[in-house]
């Protein structure tokens, strides 16, 4: 009888740790708490970052003080989505844009949506879930938010109608956000999809974040993948972008630096010779984070605006 009542004593103290060891990692890698705060646009503190600070403060405020629309949708799972729409031209082309991991859209897009403008199409611009003014308390790494980018794209088809086109734009997470949702049932007039930046999976992603911060990542992914299930309600390996693209019905451009410290590059091109649809893979050298218009920003707006117009004008 004692032996069993050390037994069940290990086996609760095995547990509790495990469990402590889960909440842990959900807290320190999935867990946030979004911030409302508009003004908010701290810039990582990588050296390109800090070497073109003015400039990317002068591209959000550009993009600040143009007109938009508040809009909120309900999510797939009941949180509240907050985006803001730009409205350029009637009957344009809808570009709705994914920001990436702890980061905000208008930051993420300062740059980036200036070819969308040139191009007098409209823009969505919108909060991923725990991030900005949408609700939510859990980073999914893509495994939620491509179901709320599908969310997104049946918002635009109820308001302008399923004749409008639409390209689904991401950054970083965002970007792995909306090649995910390549595997869904997305609509029709979804005619494309830039992906700048993104990781071919979420536990690979992570995996490389750990190495590079001396973690074991053996020992670690299972406490990791623990705690998004239990207290995120995901899992880690339900899907990735690499997998996803392999159902992919719709042309695709991929953007990543060469130089990428937190995404390595060699994601992208897993992730286009996975794909089942027409990939254009674009890298920039000695280019680290999703800083490729930053840093090239003729040839990203070129790249970005071929893309689109060849597509608009095949449809």
């Amino acid at each position: 009888m004692i032996v069993v009542y050390i037994v069940l004593a290990v086996l609760t103290v095995f547990t509790i740790a495990t469990f402590t060891v889960a909440y842990a990692a959900y807290r320190k890698a999935f867990y946030a708490v979004p911030n409302p705060d508009p003004n908010n646009y701290e810039l990582p503190n990588s050296e390109q970052y800090r070497a073109n600070k003015e400039r990317m403060y002068s591209l959000i405020k550009e993009l600040e003080d143009i007109p938009f629309e508040e809009v909120t949708i309900t999510s797939h799972d009941g949180l509240k989505l907050y985006g803001r729409y730009y409205h350029r031209c009637d009957g344009a082309p809808v570009h709705i844009e994914f920001h990436g991991y702890r980061s905000m859209a208008i930051r993420d897009f300062c740059g980036g949506d200036s070819f969308v403008r040139s191009l007098g199409h409209n823009t969505l611009l919108v909060d991923q879930r725990a991030h900005g003014k949408s609700e939510g308390n859990s980073i999914t790494f893509g495994i939620k938010e491509r179901r709320d980018c599908l969310d997104w794209v049946n918002y635009i088809n109820e308001r302008f109608g399923n004749k409008t086109k639409i390209f689904l734009i991401g950054v970083s997470m965002g970007a792995a956000t909306v090649l995910m949702a390549t595997e869904l049932d997305l609509p029709e007039n979804v005619v494309g999809i830039m992906a700048d930046s993104p990781f071919s999976s979420p536990w690979l992603v992570i995996g490389s974040v750990a190495r590079k911060m001396h973690i074991p990542v053996k020992l670690a992914f299972p406490f990791v993948r623990l705690g998004a299930k239990v207290f995120g309600g995901f899992d880690l390996i339900e899907t990735s972008a690499m997998g996803a693209v392999k159902k992919a019905k719709v042309p695709i451009l991929l953007v990543h630096g060469e130089a990428d410290r937190l995404v390595p590059c060699y994601m992208s091109r897993e992730i286009a010779e996975k794909s089942a649809s027409k990939v254009t893979l674009i890298t920039f050298p000695e280019v680290d984070h999703a800083l490729s218009y930053i840093i090239y920003p003729d040839k990203y707006t070129e790249t970005a605006i071929k893309f689109v117009n060849d597509i608009t004008e095949d449809k």
